[in-house]
C-alpha cells in the first residue's frame, strides 16, 4: 500500500501545482489587461518635423493665424508682444482665408502645441469620417476608479451633400463598451444638422456658415461662406 501512496501523492501535488500556476497566470493576465486597457497611459503627442512645421505655419499664416507653432517661451512672449503693436489699415477680406486645409498629423500637432489635451486626445480622419479617442483623468474621490483614467472613443460621419453639411454621430464607447443609443439621447445615426438645423441655434448657424466640408483619408478641408 505504501508503494501506491507515493505516486498518488506526487500526482496530487502535480495537479495542485498546475492549478496554482494557472491561477497566477490568470491573475497576472487580468491585472495587465485592466491596467493596459481600462486604465491606459496618456497618448504620445504628435510632433512635426521642421519641414512639416514650416508647411503648417504657412497654412496658418494664410488664414491670418500666427504664433501657434512657436516652441520656446521666449518666442511665444515675443509673439504676444507683437500682437499688441497695431498698425492702422483699411479693413479687407481675403477669400483665401476662408479655405482651411489640414492633415490629420497637423491637426493633432496643433492640439498638442496649443491645448492641455496633448497627451489626452487623438483624432483620426478617414473618408467622410472622423474618430476621436479621449483620456479623462478621474477625480481621486471618484467611487471605485478614483485617480484612474477614463478612456472614451467616438466616431462621427462628416460630409457635405445637397448644399449643406452632414454631421452624424455614429457612436460613443467607454473603455471599449458601446454606449446604448438611449443613453445618448437617441442621437446615434442621426444627422444633427438636419434634426436641429431648422431652428435658430448652434446647428443652424454652423450649417449656414459652411460652404463645403470634406473629410478624406488623413485630411480635413473646410471652406467658409462669406
Amino acid at each position: 500500500m505504501k508503494r501506491n501512496d507515493k505516486p498518488e501523492g506526487r500526482g496530487c501535488l502535480r495537479t495542485l501545482g498546475i492549478m496554482l500556476l494557472t491561477v497566477i497566470i490568470s491573475v497576472a493576465a487580468t491585472t495587465w489587461l485592466i491596467t493596459a486597457y481600462l486604465f491606459p497611459k496618456n497618448f504620445e503627442p504628435v510632433e512635426l518635423s521642421k519641414k512639416e512645421e514650416s508647411v503648417l505655419a504657412s497654412k496658418l499664416r494664410d488664414i491670418g493665424i500666427t504664433g501657434l507653432m512657436t516652441k520656446s517661451a521666449k518666442q511665444t512672449k515675443n509673439s504676444e508682444q507683437n500682437v499688441g503693436i497695431l498698425t492702422p489699415e483699411k479693413y479687407a477680406e481675403d477669400p483665401k482665408k476662408r479655405n482651411i486645409s489640414l492633415s490629420e498629423k497637423e491637426l493633432n500637432a496643433l492640439l498638442a502645441k496649443n491645448t492641455d489635451l496633448a497627451n489626452k486626445l487623438a483624432i483620426d480622419l478617414a473618408e467622410d469620417f472622423a474618430s476621436a479617442k479621449l483620456i479623462i483623468p478621474l477625480d481621486p474621490d471618484f467611487p471605485l476608479f478614483g485617480g484612474k483614467t477614463l478612456k472614451v472613443s467616438a466616431g462621427m460621419e462628416l460630409a457635405y451633400q445637397a448644399e449643406r453639411p452632414i454631421v452624424i454621430l455614429k457612436g460613443v464607447s467607454v473603455w471599449g463598451v458601446p454606449i446604448p443609443n438611449a443613453w445618448l439621447g437617441n442621437l446615434k445615426n442621426v444627422d444633427l444638422v438636419k434634426e436641429f438645423g431648422g431652428n435658430e441655434g448652434f446647428w443652424k448657424s454652423f450649417a449656414d456658415g459652411i460652404e463645403n466640408i470634406q473629410v478624406k483619408e488623413e485630411h480635413l478641408i473646410i471652406k467658409l461662406k462669406e
